[in-house]
């Protein structure tokens, strides 16, 4: 597997990446890109690469979407943006024949002519978009800035879709709001974080990520048992994600039970043949078994699969 560092983006050719490779490239989690394909920003595939494959023009949309969520564009203006810019597009004209980028609270979409806001339509004077252009290479995107709060029910007015009658509602948000505030929260707030995957499953009992998100969060908190039911819920919801599978494995190894954990990270492996780590796992477990055949198969490619990535 290329590295992401040396992967040709030729947006001439059918090339398509999967799930993991898009994240590396991109630079942000596989949660996150579940997310924004979730939002109907793009229309990943399905098939040989797992369970989603982006082609080039998606990598280009997600890279977009990407730095807007970055300059604190919430997810709901996002999709919002997306569905007017389609609109104002000439006819057969990708979205990704345009640049768009934040300049404070103003979003400004540019096609090389013309600069324009997406929200209103409104054309900007060519001065004017000069400006923003000339700001937005000077100074790079702009910070989130919003100081954080101390609970999810707080930051309820921050979350995507903020200043709507559903977010002024904590119990109105949408799964999808709760699970963007809750990757927000995880880094420094993972109670809380739990809390708000909770709110997600109430609402949307079938996603599966937010189900491996909530079950790592129980793994690294020690609650085991929970960790364990969430992952195997998302194996049921969504079998052919390796994820879930090597989150499974990890858990079942640190308990002892290590044919449950070669199981599960066969299936990982099974579900990607690309997984480094699933690969190393499985291959040092075998030969902690004596089963040391099997254990240089998988060792040896994931040595292999980690050279590719320096």
């Amino acid at each position: 597997m290329t590295a992401a560092g040396e992967t040709a983006l030729d947006p001439g050719t059918e090339q398509r990446f999967s799930l993991r490779e898009a994240a590396r490239i991109l630079e942000v989690p596989e949660a996150r890109l579940r997310s924004l394909a979730r939002a109907g920003l793009l229309a990943p595939q399905r098939g040989p690469l797992g369970p989603l494959s982006f082609g080039f023009r998606d990598l280009v949309l997600l890279r977009s979407a990407k730095g807007l969520l970055e300059a604190g564009v919430s997810m709901r203006r996002i999709r919002r943006i997306w569905s007017s810019l389609r609109g104002q597009l000439a006819a057969g004209a990708p979205l990704t024949s345009i640049t768009i980028r934040a300049d404070g609270e103003r979003i400004v979409a540019s096609d090389g002519e013309s600069a324009w806001q997406p929200d209103s339509g409104q054309f900007l004077l060519d001065f004017e978009a000069a400006e923003i252009v000339d700001r937005a290479r000077t100074i790079g995107v702009p910070p989130a800035g919003s100081a954080q709060r101390s609970s999810p029910v707080a930051r309820a007015a921050e979350a995507p879709g903020a200043g709507t009658p559903a977010a002024d509602d904590p119990e109105a948000m949408s799964a999808e709001q709760w699970y963007e505030l809750a990757l927000d929260l995880e880094g420094r707030a993972p109670a809380e974080a739990i809390a708000a995957y909770q709110r997600v499953i109430e609402r949307a009992p079938t996603m599966a990520d937010a189900r491996v998100n909530l079950g790592r969060l129980y793994h690294l908190a020690g609650e085991r048992g929970r960790a364990e039911a969430q992952y195997r819920d998302a194996v049921r919801l969504e079998p052919d994600d390796p994820t879930p599978h090597f989150n499974l494995g990890v858990l079942l190894e640190e308990q002892g039970r290590r044919d449950e954990a070669v199981l599960a990270y066969g299936q990982a492996v099974a579900r990607d043949p690309d997984f480094a780590d699933a690969h190393c796992n499985l291959g040092l477990l075998l030969e902690s078994m004596g089963r040391r055949q099997e254990a240089m198969r998988h060792l040896m490619t994931a040595r292999e699969l980690y050279r590719s990535e320096d």
